[in-house]
């Protein structure tokens, strides 16, 4: 059972690195069709725009491991429902607001930043704060504002596809309850399996492992991220 666990770990992370090894993964950037798409249409489309935004959620590898971390050692219901709340309510804050003011940050940097709360949040899992600092950051205030990096990313990526003036409001309230729609279809994915997971009489022994693999891939997208930022430069 111990080899057959920790060989399903392993297969999960090397299917996440397939899949993130190509650029337009790496990029997380909405796909090629739902751009042109938001880029042609005027008016409001409410449905349309709905469906965008949880697509981008649920396939938004960075958004999820972060998540994964918040709830990873959450077992309430009302500790994971107050630390998703306010991961929701700092991307969804300064995606509205991000967007209706155009307020755009550099793609690659704001990426790179999303990649540091996926470390933060292994770290904290790990306990690395009180150990090597004496200290323990606010997870409470640590989940806000890295929410507000993650909506800056997504308000940078709708910036940058130009969306019509026309019936903004309404299409970018329509994304947002999208996004959070997808982010309880990932949530609950998640949960299930953590459920079987922590039944298994090792789990505490694999979670260390996983928030390494976890803090590791949240290196990975910050050299990816600012490497792109200073090739861009060239």
């Amino acid at each position: 059972m111990r080899r057959k666990t920790l060989s399903t770990m392993l297969s999960t992370v090397l299917l996440f690195l397939v899949a993130i090894s190509s650029s337009e993964a790496f990029a997380h950037a909405v796909a090629e069709g739902d751009k042109g798409y938001i880029q042609e249409i005027t008016g409001t489309h409410v449905i349309a725009f709905m469906y965008l935004g949880a697509k981008h959620m649920v396939t938004g590898y960075d958004h999820i491991l972060f998540l994964l971390g918040v709830i990873f050692f959450l077992y309430r219901p009302k500790h994971i429902a107050l630390y998703v709340s306010l991961f929701a309510l700092g991307h969804s804050t300064t995606m509205l607001l991000g967007v209706y003011f155009n307020i755009g940050i550099n793609s690659y940097i704001i990426d790179a930043i999303i990649g540091l709360s996926v470390v933060y949040k292994a770290m904290d899992n790990l306990g690395a704060f009180q150990r090597w600092f004496g200290v323990q950051p606010n997870t409470k205030l640590a989940t806000l504002l890295f929410g507000f990096c993650h909506g800056f990313g997504l308000s940078s990526k709708i910036i940058d596809y130009d969306i019509s003036p026309d019936g903004l409001v309404p299409n970018l309230l329509a994304f947002n309850i999208g996004v959070e729609l997808g982010q309880l279809l990932a949530l609950g994915a998640i949960l299930i399996l953590m459920g079987f997971w922590r039944r298994h009489t090792h789990f505490y022994r694999h979670a260390y492992s996983a928030n390494v693999v976890m803090m590791s891939l949240g290196f990975m997208l910050i050299g990816y991220q600012l490497t792109g930022y200073v090739v861009a430069q060239h």
